[in-house]
């Protein structure tokens, strides 16, 4: 039975979202994104009902704004105010796609050194960048996975005096009310503090890294409330804000006045440096507090203080003011809403109508706001740091497909140029390693550096996801164009996926085998076979491949269809797919019920082909359902079963799954899929949750022929989408 709920028990304000629930309404459609009703969507209301609203300071409930290149994450207060209160939860970002630091390398760490040699089962000597434990192989492996990290730009918050002369906590905001405006991109918060009230309005530019504020207080014009710049090094933290101000010494913070209303504060942070530039409205002084720290104070008696802060890596010669970022953010966002795919719920009698409703909402902001850029994004964004800040290629596919499916490709496209910028890395890790083609990397940087893991290396699921993005490119623009502008990454990533696979002379099949780790990352690399996600996943890429070579006129690559002819079957025991040929026992194990159960990902996450039997696909997801351990699960397993159980005709297990009532399901406030007290917000879930609710919806390849077939259809799902595209 799966246990449903919409948020863990131990966040107190789910009973507040839980009496707001609504109705909602729909009908399909099909591939070509005709809508099967006459009536439009009132997007501005469906958006504006979701809102989000906060009376009170809440740490995981930070609000954002940004374009993809540049996010800014603010607290209660309307700006960064009070970054230390937020650490433990949503803590306070101002981080940009091109904002990267390393540490200095005195020792001359060379990364070769971390390489380890294994064997495989053919004798073939394959060498991985692994995690080591102890002496300078120890060192040269913390340094390279801490090196580069993602930069913590700056804090930007207030410095609020009280009558006592002491400077306000967080506890002295009183009468709060802050409201993220999405159809606007428009945070507004408003508070007292001793009885004086202030107001915060908060743009983010949507062409340019930066923010603008418009303050309105009497304590701005009798110089109680300033603005406070603080820049801090840069930290090799795990999951963390990205920021340090232990080591004040060891970077620089250089002001420079371009004009009365207009300074520069020039950073150097060993190799990394950038600009900040801040102009403001009216008259102010613009002063040094320490050595990184800095303060704007408006003039006396001028109750309201407009600036706005840029970050860059050159300088910006001219600054738009708050009215010019205020447009901006307008009609960038306006834009954003009223174009691609909209689901509105709000004629649904289904009680989780309305929190799905809000779900699907909040994650189009939080995905376009954070991995719509140029580089494939981080777990978390670029809200704050995980895993040093570095991205997870694995992880590209949940933090991009949904794009396509919502008819906004273009979006998911920005990131694409980092496989042209990695190719040649990605191929000489393949030759290193004995293989064609470019095996591309999985914890990776701008720089398409391979960060030392004892897992990651040895992924190979990642392999296929470009075959994946491009086809979906390709499905939007079926023009010759594209094919050419694709096609080196097509068939170097191909190249590779059939060198990958090894032929038997027992069976006459190419097999994946160790060493490997397959999604469901607790598998030994040294004695793991044949993971049915990957083999599925190998046979949809090279078909890909080998379409993109017809549409060209090509004369189709004769390995690539002889590995895909004769892939390995999934392994299958008592009628049940394994997740591994080379683990029969895996079901009666209590170890391998633990991750990610991603075997039914190979008929849910990738369309049905002749590999899949969907009696033994259903067998195994009836199984998994009973006996899995939930709470080791990630966000993105919850809509990988709903994708699965609703190709598998089970609408009603499909809501189940979404709705699944454990911790790493949480959808907070703001928006954003928890995990747990280390990883508060993950990203992967949101995207994953698109790509599910937009499958159900639109439908997808072999769908039953009805509206909304992966809605059950008992009359409380009367959904109602445009703009959709059919999944594959």
């Amino acid at each position: 039975m799966i246990k449903f709920s919409f948020f863990p028990s131990f966040h107190t304000w789910c009973g507040l979202l839980l009496v707001s629930l609504v109705t909602l309404a729909c009908a399909g459609g099909d591939e070509s994104q005709d809508e099967k009703t006459t009536e439009k969507i009132d997007r501005f209301a469906l958006v504006n009902r979701h809102n989000v609203v906060l009376e009170k300071p809440d740490t995981l409930a930070s609000l954002s704004v940004g374009n993809g290149e540049f996010a800014y994450t603010v607290d209660v207060s309307g700006l960064q105010t009070f970054p230390a209160y937020y650490e433990k939860g949503v803590s306070l970002g101002t981080q940009s796609q091109w904002g990267w630091h390393a540490f200095p390398n005195p020792d001359d760490y060379e990364w070769e050194e971390i390489l380890r040699y294994d064997t495989s089962a053919i004798g073939q000597v394959i060498s991985f960048p692994v995690q080591w434990k102890e002496g300078r192989k120890k060192e040269v492996t913390d340094y390279f996975r801490t090196s580069p990290h993602r930069l913590h730009l700056g804090i930007i918050g207030l410095e609020i005096t009280k009558e006592d002369g002491s400077t306000i906590n967080v506890d002295d905001l009183q009468n709060v009310h802050q409201e993220l405006d999405l159809w606007k991109g428009k945070i507004t918060s408003t508070y007292t503090v001793e009885g004086q009230p202030v107001k915060v309005e908060l743009y983010g530019h949507q062409e340019k890294d930066g923010i603008s504020a418009k303050i309105s207080s009497p304590l701005v014009g009798n110089g109680k409330l300033k603005v406070k710049f603080r820049f801090p090094y840069g930290s090799g933290c795990h999951v963390c804000p990205g920021y340090d101000w232990t080591q004040p010494e060891k970077h620089e913070s250089l002001l420079e006045v371009i004009k009365p209303s207009h300074v520069r504060i020039g950073r150097t942070l060993d190799s990394t440096e950038y600009v900040t530039d801040v102009s403001w409205k009216g008259n102010g002084a613009f002063e040094t507090s320490d050595k990184h720290t800095f303060l704007l104070n408006a003039q006396e008696g001028q109750n309201t203080l407009e600036f706005t802060a840029l970050f860059s890596e050159e300088g910006e010669g001219k600054v738009p003011d708050f009215g010019a970022t205020a447009n901006s953010s307008e009609a960038g966002w306006q834009a954003f809403w009223q174009s691609g795919g909209a689901i509105d719920f709000s004629e649904c009698t289904d009680e989780r109508a309305h929190e799905l409703e809000r779900r699907v909402v909040l994650s189009q902001y939080l995905t376009k706001l954070n991995c719509a850029g140029s580089l494939p994004p981080q777990e978390t964004g670029l809200t704050m740091n995980s895993w040093y800040g570095k991205f997870h290629m694995e992880m590209h596919w949940w933090h991009g497909a949904h794009f396509g499916l919502w008819d906004r490709v273009g979006l998911m496209e920005k990131s694409l140029p980092w496989y042209f910028s990695s190719l040649e890395k990605a191929k000489a890790t393949a030759a290193r390693q004995g293989y064609e083609g470019a095996r591309w990397q999985k914890m990776t940087d701008p720089y398409g550096d391979e960060s030392p893991s004892s897992v990651a290396p040895y992924l190979i699921w990642q392999q296929p996801h470009i075959l994946y993005f491009v086809e979906q490119i390709y499905q939007a623009r079926p023009e010759k164009e594209t094919l050419e502008k694709y096609k080196e990454l097509v068939f170097e990533t191909a190249t590779f996926m059939a060198s990958f696979a090894k032929d038997s002379k027992v069976d006459g099949k190419y097999h994946l085998i160790a060493p490997l780790i397959p999604a469901q990352e607790l598998f030994p690399a040294n004695s793991t076979d044949d993971p049915p996600f990957e083999l599925a996943y190998w046979h949809y890429g090279l078909t890909v491949a080998l379409d993109w070579q017809k549409r060209l006129g090509m004369e189709e690559n004769k390995k690539w269809r002889e590995v895909l002819d004769n892939l390995a079957p999934l392994a299958i025991k008592d009628s049940l797919y394994l997740p591994s040929s080379t683990h029969p026992r895996a079901y009666e194990d209590d170890f391998y019920l633990h991750d990610h159960p991603v075997v039914l990902g190979a008929y849910g996450i990738l369309p049905k082909t002749a590999m899949i039997d969907t009696v033994i696909m259903k067998n195994t997801l009836e199984k998994i359902l009973k006996i899995w351990n939930w709470e080791s699960t990630w966000g993105w397993d919850y809509p990988m079963m709903a994708m699965n159980a609703a190709r598998l005709n089970m609408p009603e297990t499909a809501l189940d799954a979404l709705f699944m009532g454990e911790e790493k399901n949480t959808y907070l406030p703001n928006g954003h899929n928890y995990q747990d007290k280390r990883l508060r917000i993950y990203l992967p879930g949101n995207g994953g949750l698109l790509t599910t609710v937009a499958m159900m919806a639109a439908g997808w390849e072999g769908a039953p022929d009805r509206p909304t077939p992966g809605f059950p259809d008992n009359g409380k799902w009367n959904v109602k989408w445009e703009g959709l595209r059919k999944m594959p």
